[in-house]
């Protein structure tokens, strides 16, 4: 085999697996048949490989092309190899930074598609070149969907999404000019729901709180369009919600006021209709969605009832907003131990802690805990009396005392625990792997659209596109907010070896240093043991790692 004087390095990418097209082998092999033609065949079959399969390329946060980049630190190779551009990056920032830094560490940058090659001035320009019109294709396809929508919001009508509370989504056909039948979408009363969205404005304008609206629907037993209890966020969404903000001039001076992109004339402000808005929410990748501020808003008079009348929607915002600002405490420090452990047997909801202002003689803050249920319901759906939290816990303890004095039983326990860890780490990592192609396949769906959307331009089909689009883009934006729970939910589940071998230790000494210990040792050790904790008003039933009976009991 002849001597390589320089090394390269092959980089590929694809966002799922398909087994055909463009696959990571494809390209792979490829870029070996570039070496070897250009190079000699030494250098194809000696090129290091780099491959992330699964990953989008709408950044560099891939681990394969992290550990290429640190090995290019170590000069391990003088050149890059990728199939094509996109395979790097699809970002003309994340791109541009990248040239520059393998510039500075003389590595050149070859894609065989382009047939690009940063190693002479005259390709580097080339390159930057085609990252400009990439970009610039993307930001204009993103423009056009914008232009669009200002068009089809004169029309008023309902573009998909999750229907709100108090509406249907109804099909409505026409007849052009032409002679074609042109089908829409718009809003129709649901009378029942509609009657509950009132009562909700009226309840918050009474009160003025979203807790003692909360505990008004729980204790009358109205449920959600899904049939669920209502909490604050859901009765919140209802109340920010223009749509159902009745046409009228008090509304046309708040929006007119609040600088939103408004295609209505002021005379369409009759009081007859409900308002349209679009353009509300900002997805991210990985997050919840958020609201735009109300100048991003596009807005219009749509063909539906509205339901609130402008001068009281507009109250309830500056209410909400009030409440707002003075919502922020500062978080007062948690004494309890229980805390995210403890149910209540008589409805099944989360028991929290509620801390005094009082002190025990041993300066102990003293806290009981509150069913949650109890609290929103003002007492009508559970009646479950308080433990005292501090003797609670103290029984707790004495409870692990018994097993942490027992090594077998405490070694039993430990393995137990970390074999959980462990699975519960593995079944968390499968579902954002799960996920993660869930919303790869939406992305491409939804590019398949919007292609078809500069194609259909002016057609009848451009309507069913868009609203194919917001019906994806919601269906993401629920799977990105799942996505992003799952990440906390693994981040919190990690225990670090040295976390892992603190609880060990803590726990084998546990009875000779429970007096030493702080509150954080404390609950560390707790969860160490307990998974679940129930409280029947007398008793605490102790449920502990692997086991599905309760393992211990406690009277108060």
């Amino acid at each position: 085999m002849e001597k390589v004087k320089d090394q390269f390095a092959i980089y590929s990418r694809k966002s799922k697996f398909t087994g055909k097209g463009e696959s990571i082998g494809n390209q792979i092999e490829l870029c070996r048949q570039y070496l070897c033609s250009h190079y000699g065949e030494s250098y194809g079959e000696n090129a290091y490989v780099y491959e992330d399969e699964g990953f989008s390329g709408g950044n560099l946060d891939r681990p394969q092309f992290k550990k290429m980049m640190q090995e290019a630190k170590k000069k391990r190779f003088t050149a890059i190899v990728c199939y094509r551009l996109d395979r790097i990056s699809r970002n003309i920032g994340d791109f541009a930074n990248l040239i520059e830094e393998l510039n500075e560490m003389h590595i050149s940058f070859i894609s065989i598609k382009e047939q690009f090659d940063t190693s002479s001035p005259m390709g580097r320009a080339m390159m930057y070149i085609a990252s400009v019109f990439s970009q610039l294709e993307r930001e204009t396809i993103a423009e056009r969907i914008r232009d669009n929508m200002h068009e089809l919001s004169k029309s008023g009508r309902w573009l998909g999404g999750t229907t709100p509370t108090g509406y249907k989504s109804q099909s409505v056909k026409t007849l052009t000019e032409e002679g074609k039948v042109k089908k829409a979408y718009q809003l129709r009363l649901v009378p029942e729901e509609a009657k509950l969205v009132r009562l909700i404005y009226e309840t918050f304008m009474e009160t003025g709180s979203l807790t003692q609206t909360e505990t008004y629907l729980i204790q009358n037993g109205y449920k959600t369009k899904y049939n669920r209890l209502f909490s604050r966020f859901a009765i919140k969404a209802i109340l920010r919600n223009p749509v159902y903000m009745t046409a009228d001039m008090e509304a046309y001076d708040y929006l007119k006021k609040k600088k939103v992109d408004l295609f209505a004339e002021k005379e369409e402000f009759n009081g007859q209709f409900g308002v349209i808005a679009y353009n509300r929410t900002l997805q991210k990748p990985g997050k919840a969605h958020e609201m735009r501020e109300m100048d991003e808003w596009i807005v219009a008079v749509g063909k539906h009832e509205g339901l609130i009348p402008g001068a009281m929607w507009v109250k309830v915002q500056k209410q909400l907003d009030r409440n707002k600002s003075k919502n922020y405490r500062k978080p007062r420090s948690n004494v309890a131990l229980m805390s995210g452990l403890l149910y209540c047997s008589e409805c099944g909801d989360y028991m929290r802690p509620k801390l005094s202002g009082r002190f025990n003689q041993e300066g102990e803050q003293i806290y009981s805990y509150l069913c949650t249920m109890k609290e929103r319901s003002r007492m009508k759906c559970c009646g479950m009396n308080n433990p005292n939290g501090n003797l609670l816990d103290q029984m707790v303890l004495e409870e692990i005392k018994k097993i942490a004095e027992n090594k077998e039983e405490l070694a039993l326990q430990l393995n137990q625990y970390e074999k959980l860890l462990d699975e519960g780490r593995q079944e968390s990592e499968a579902d954002i792997l799960r996920l993660n192609e869930e919303i790869l396949h939406l992305d491409e769906e939804i590019s398949g659209l919007v292609a078809s959307l500069k194609k259909a331009g002016g057609t009848a089909a451009e309507e069913y596109i868009v609203a194919q689009i917001e019906e994806l883009h919601q269906r993401k934006e629920e799977i990105s907010s799942h996505l992003e729970r799952l990440k906390v939910s693994l981040i919190n589940q990690e225990l670090s070896d040295g976390e892992a071998e603190l609880v060990k230790k803590t726990l084998s000494s546990f009875s000779n240093t429970l007096d030493t210990m702080d509150v954080e040792q404390k609950r560390m050790a707790v969860r160490a043991f307990i998974k679940r904790a129930v409280w029947d008003g007398k008793n605490i039933h102790l449920y502990f790692i692997g086991s599905e009976e309760p393992s211990g009991e406690s009277s108060k």
